[in-house]
């Protein structure tokens, strides 16, 4: 197949799906929306900058900050404009290169870039986390785009359900094809898998980083609650270190030696930092499936996460994990005192867990799933 994906290139999610094809002997292209690296075996590359995008960083995730600014904000409103551009340089690319079938992974922008290309060749898009819950509604000019998109596009991958049901309220048609797997295809399990025994002590790990969606601030008060009834608790933060409005908030709440801020880190030290751990939270208020959440779960991590109606798709409250009211500091504090002090609860999870990330996210069984899609598109 040649394939022509529409991606930010500096994703690991984007990478892990494409390096799939390509490492298959694909004829694969990328169209980055952001200066990239991506290091994958493609046969062609290009930046197709959009939202001011050429300004960031090749080597930068893009974290935000931990709410959203007016930076994030206006990005909203102003990002729609620079769109038509874009999808003229896509346009005048992929007749040079020809491509089968176009993905263009999430919504904003890439979706936007691939729809207002106007293709004459099947495409589809790939809904992540939040672009209906947070990013669709932020503007009209979004809100526009985002149905055009949904109209146009020839199928549409989500990694939960709720996704499915929201596009069809966002203006995907019946009948148009639709897969439903992890957004990055999956967990590899030769890399996310269980230390040989449960851990017992009482070390939570935070894998979200910096996000608009992501409620760091309350995820801290939440912890000095737990370690004033639990002192021995610990807690590692992925994706934090050198930021200074969470050194400060650390600081100010008297937390420096209960909590470690980490960088950003590869997937081998993650699952390493994942085995360490008995509990991992996801404070996140907007959310489709967590990758961070499924490679936890893994690891056998006992996952606590804001109660939305995505992660009920994973997570069955006192069965696999506990869910709490997404903005309430006590919630979630309790629920992570209740996952410190109940070890049949945690190891229960455990083994449901390893199996259902087995049957519904092992890596391989996903992507071979999104290669036979493909070929039904085609």
């Amino acid at each position: 197949m040649r394939l022509l994906f529409v991606a930010d290139g500096r994703s690991p999610i984007a990478r892990q799906w494409i390096r799939y094809f390509a490492d298959r002997g694909e004829e694969v292209y990328l169209a980055s929306t952001y200066p990239a690296r991506p290091e994958l075996p493609l046969a062609g590359f290009r930046l197709i900058p959009v939202a001011f995008s050429r300004f960031a960083s090749a080597s930068s995730g893009g974290p935000l900050p931990s709410s959203p600014t007016w930076r994030t904000h206006l990005r909203h409103w102003l990002a729609p404009l620079t769109l038509p551009l874009a999808a003229r340089r896509l346009r005048q690319w992929a007749e040079q290169i020809r491509p089968q079938l176009v993905h263009a992974l999430r919504i904003p922008y890439e979706g936007m870039i691939a729809a207002g290309a106007r293709l004459p060749l099947p495409w589809l898009v790939s809904v992540w986390g939040n672009d209906f819950t947070l990013h669709a509604p932020s503007s009209p000019l979004l809100a526009a785009w985002t149905r055009y998109t949904l109209r146009t596009t020839h199928a549409l991958h989500a990694d939960c359900q709720r996704d499915i049901r929201l596009a069809r309220n966002w203006g995907l048609p019946e009948g148009r094809p639709t897969l439903v797997i992890p957004g990055n295809g999956g967990v590899q399990r030769a890399i996310f898998f269980p230390p040989p025994a449960p851990v017992e002590r009482p070390l939570i790990v935070n894998p979200r980083g910096l996000r608009a969606y992501i409620r760091n601030d309350l995820f801290f008060q939440a912890a000095r609650i737990v370690l004033q009834r639990v002192p021995q608790a610990r807690f590692l933060c992925v994706g934090m270190a050198g930021h200074p409005a969470i050194e400060n908030l650390v600081r100010a709440l008297g937390l420096e030696t209960a909590v470690t801020l980490l960088p950003s880190l590869p997937h081998p030290q993650m699952a390493e930092i994942y085995r360490q751990a008995s509990i991992l939270i996801s404070p996140s208020v907007h959310d489709g499936t967590p990758n961070s959440l499924l490679e936890g779960m893994a690891c056998g991590v006992f996952p606590v996460a804001g109660d939305l109606e995505s992660i009920r798709e994973w997570i069955d409250h006192g069965q696999n994990g506990l869910l709490y009211p997404p903005l309430q500091v006590q919630a979630m504090a309790e629920a992570l005192h209740q996952a410190i002090t109940d070890p049949r609860l945690r190891q229960r999870a455990r083994e449901h867990n390893l199996e259902l990330i087995a049957r519904r996210a092992d890596y391989e069984t996903c992507m071979a799933q999104a290669a036979t899609f493909y070929r039904q598109l085609l």
